[in-house]
C-alpha cells in the first residue's frame, strides 16, 4: 500500500484541538447515555475508546464529530463552542455508499469542498492507491466487499484532508485480512499528522494503534491512561476486570 500523503490545506489556520468535553452528558428521554463527560483529545498518536457494549463509545464519538448536542455540560473544538467544522471527518462502522463508482464517491466528497474537475481526478487517483482500491476505481461502490467499503470510506473522508479523523468501529464486521488493511491505513494517517479518534471492541487492536487509551463504563470514563500503562498496569478494578475478560456491566 502506498504511504499516505496529506492533501493541500483547504482549511483556514484555526485548529479543532484541542477538542475538550466539559462535564458533558447525553440523555436520551431519561435514560442517562453519557454522564458528565470530562476528557481532552489533543494532537498525538490515535486515542482508543474501549469499554463494554453500552458503554457509551458511539455516543462520545458523535458527540466529538458536533452530530449530537450535550443535554448538559459543553465541548469546544479549539476552544470554540461552534460544532460546525470541514475539518472533521468520521467514518461508521457500516459505511454508506452513493450509486456510483467508488471513484465517484471521492470525487463527490472533493467537489462538495469545492475542489475543480481536474484537480478532482488526480486527488482521488492518489487517494484510491494509498487505500489500495485504484484496480477498482471503476467499480460501483455498492458491489465493492464490506473490507474494500470501509476502505473506500476512508479515502472519502481523508478526501477532504481533515485533521481529526474519528472512527465508529470500522473494522467490526471485518475479517482478519480487511482488519489489517484498515488498520494499516489508520497508522498511515495517523503518522501523517491527522488525529484519530477511534473505538474499538478489539483489545489486540487497540494495543496495536492506540496512544492513549479512554475506557468508559456506564457512561462514564472510568480510566484514562498512555497505551503501554494501561494495558501493563489499569489503575482501576473495572479496567482490571475488563481486561480479564470478566463481565463488566
Amino acid at each position: 500500500m502506498a504511504n499516505f500523503v496529506r492533501g493541500e490545506r483547504m482549511h483556514g489556520g484555526m485548529s479543532d484541538l484541542p477538542i475538550a468535553f466539559e462535564r458533558a452528558t447525553v440523555r436520551a428521554g431519561a435514560v442517562t447515555i453519557l454522564d458528565e463527560i470530562t476528557l481532552t483529545v489533543s494532537p498525538g498518536a490515535p486515542t482508543l475508546l474501549i469499554g463494554p457494549n453500552g458503554s457509551g463509545k458511539s455516543t462520545l464519538i458523535k458527540l466529538g464529530m458536533g452530530l449530537i448536542d450535550a443535554s448538559e455540560g459543553r465541548v469546544t473544538w479549539g476552544g470554540r463552542t461552534n460544532a460546525a467544522s470541514p475539518r472533521r471527518a468520521m467514518v461508521f462502522q457500516r459505511p454508506i455508499m452513493l450509486r456510483r463508482s467508488a471513484v465517484a464517491n471521492i470525487e463527490y466528497a472533493l467537489a462538495s469542498r469545492g475542489v475543480s474537475r481536474g484537480e478532482q481526478a488526480r486527488r482521488a487517483d492518489a487517494l484510491l492507491t494509498q487505500v489500495g482500491l485504484r484496480h477498482l476505481k471503476d467499480r460501483p461502490a455498492r458491489r465493492l466487499s464490506g473490507g474494500e467499503q470501509q476502505r473506500l470510506a476512508l479515502a472519502r473522508a481523508l478526501a477532504c484532508d481533515p485533521e481529526v479523523l474519528f472512527l465508529d468501529e470500522p473494522t467490526a464486521s471485518l475479517d482478519p485480512a480487511s482488519t489489517k488493511a484498515v488498520e494499516d491505513i489508520v497508522r498511515a494517517t495517523a503518522d501523517a499528522g491527522v488525529k484519530v479518534v477511534m473505538a474499538s471492541h478489539d483489545l489486540g487492536q487497540a494495543k496495536r494503534l492506540a496512544g492513549d487509551v479512554v475506557f468508559l463504563v456506564r457512561g462514564r470514563v472510568a480510566e484514562q491512561a498512555r497505551s503501554a500503562q494501561f494495558f501493563v498496569a489499569p489503575a482501576t478494578p473495572e479496567a482490571k476486570a475488563f481486561l480479564r475478560g470478566d463481565l463488566v456491566i
